[in-house]
């Protein structure tokens, strides 16, 4: 009599092995953030919009000008001083609105499609999802800003030559102003990511951003002249347009103050950002 022996089969996680274990680090959360980021078409679309606006209203000014002087016309009082500088970064004031608009949807959109329960399951202690996605976007619109100013003035200054308004990057303070309005424009981007976070909402966060950058400092306008004066410095646009400002005016912060007062509005909307990543469900 055969007995038959009994058929063992292979238990395949056996064979394959223990599982990697995979830790979250800073790195590998920088690095998600990074393949997000450029994985949207948005992504690409907007920083091209927020390259041509500050690259072309800078030669359109700067071409306006050289055209007005050309002619021996009267200039408007906004020109009547204008530096190539000046002149140049004219197209800051658009590229801001769309540098901006991408920061919140960097964030907000992902609570708008659901994916930030994804991501936070991935990151259990949430705020390196905030520092990483204002890290990266960061960097990214400050290069963006940076080269578009640039080469608004390589092309500005070219139209320019020969004028009053004339300048050269060896001139002094003009690479410090180009790199300040890179740095203004990436401090923007920073924020626009932080109101994303903290509202949750793209159509919420935009409108808080457009108001912040234009519709306040256009109702300051309407309050008394010593409010003015005590108000209107202290605005995120304000500062910092004097923190890439090539001269400093009265009634103005000085370049360094400017700076200081607009890191100190970026790291109010990160902490509120903050504070509501960690203290609210997604």
């Amino acid at each position: 009599m055969s007995t038959i022996a009994p058929i063992h089969t292979a238990d395949p996680a056996a064979a394959a092995g223990p599982r990697p274990v995979y830790r979250v680090t800073g790195r590998r959360v920088l690095r998600a953030e990074w393949a997000k980021l450029w994985s949207l078409r948005s992504t690409w679309i907007t920083l091209g919009l927020a390259l041509l606006f500050v690259v072309a209203f800078g030669i359109i000014a700067s071409a306006h000008y050289k055209s007005r002087i050309t002619a021996g016309e009267r200039l408007d009082r906004d020109f009547a001083d204008a530096t190539a500088v000046q002149l140049s970064l004219f197209g800051t004031n658009f590229g801001q609105l769309a540098l901006g608009v991408l920061g919140v949807l960097v964030t907000a959109g992902e609570y708008s499609t659901g994916m930030i329960r994804s991501t936070l399951a991935a990151v259990p202690r949430r705020l390196p999802v905030l520092w990483s996605k204002a890290a990266v976007y960061g960097v990214v619109a400050l290069l963006v800003g940076t080269v578009g100013a640039f080469a608004a003035f390589l092309v500005g200054s070219g139209i320019v030559s020969g004028t009053p308004a004339a300048l050269t990057l060896s001139d002094p303070g003009v690479v410090r102003s180009l790199l300040g309005a890179g740095l203004y424009l990436g401090l923007v981007g920073v924020i626009g990511a932080a109101l994303g976070a903290l509202l949750r909402s793209v159509a919420g966060g935009i409108s808080v951003l457009v108001a912040v950058l234009m519709l306040i400092p256009g109702l300051i306008g309407l309050l008394p002249s010593s409010w003015q004066d005590d108000i209107s410095p202290y605005l995120p646009s304000a500062a910092g347009q004097s923190a890439f400002a090539l001269h400093h005016s009265a009634g103005t912060l000085t370049p360094a103050a400017g700076l200081a007062v607009l890191l100190g509005w970026t790291a109010l909307a990160l902490a509120g950002a903050a504070w509501r990543l960690v203290r609210t469900d997604a």
